[in-house]
């Protein structure tokens, strides 16, 4: 039983198999009524104004973390392509922070004034213990592909045939839901896929705790966003 879990683990890679393991974790973070609500038009658009801002100051923390990943890469790494990956992850942070503030000024919002909220706070804590020397570069990896992924995959589920998006959120749900985000995920995903497939039984378990902890700080952010309306 255990060597055919492994083979199937080995065809469809160890991200995928804890996806498949953790499906009903995953699922409600990706399906979250948040982002149902956004899909149908029924949002609350004071539950929109809270995420956005509040999601201001977390992709600020992703900085010192994404650039954490690039120095764990160069030394870690057993592929030169894994800098490129991370580095046009890192590039893309101050168009995305140049965006988040556009888009406050577009509804009213002074970023200046926003205090963060505690689940937010606990989520920026996790991407600050990632930064420490301590973290097994494949265990980071892995967080910066699922918080990557959650986004991609809730967002892109907005933009699809048939779903009732409000025109002034299109743009946000395209932002994440594009397909040049996707395969940066994916790009990510084919990593931490690699540096599973050779990781110790120790790393193998630190990296699916990563995982589901990653997963559940994203439902706790998506339900503060629903809760402050």
């Amino acid at each position: 039983m255990e060597e055919t879990a492994k083979a199937e683990e080995k065809k469809i890679g160890m991200t995928e198999a804890w996806l498949r393991k953790h499906r009903l974790v995953y699922i409600g973070a990706t399906r979250h009524p948040f982002i149902l609500s956004i899909r149908d038009g029924s949002i609350n658009i004071d539950s929109y104004k809270t995420w956005l801002a509040q999601d201001y100051l977390f992709v600020r923390a992703c900085v010192p973390f994404l650039a954490s990943l690039l120095v764990k890469a160069w030394k870690e790494s057993d592929e030169d392509g894994d800098m490129e990956v991370i580095l046009g992850g890192v590039a893309s942070l101050e168009d995305e922070i140049s965006w988040f503030k556009r888009e406050a000024n577009k509804w009213g919002i002074s970023l200046s004034d926003v205090v963060p909220q505690k689940p937010n706070i606990n989520y920026c804590r996790l991407l600050e213990s990632l930064v420490s020397p301590d973290v097994e570069y494949t265990v980071a990896v892995t967080a910066a592909w699922a918080l990557e992924v959650v986004y991609q995959e809730s967002f892109a589920h907005c933009i699809e045939e048939g779903s009732n998006t409000p025109p002034e959120l299109k743009e946000t749900c395209a932002r994440w839901g594009n397909e040049a985000f996707a395969l940066y995920c994916q790009s990510l995903q084919k990593i931490a896929n690699r540096r599973l497939q050779k990781a110790s039984d120790d790393e193998l378990k630190k990296a699916e705790v990563m995982l589901l902890s990653v997963v559940e700080h994203e439902v706790e952010f998506w339900n503060m966003a629903r809760a402050n309306v």
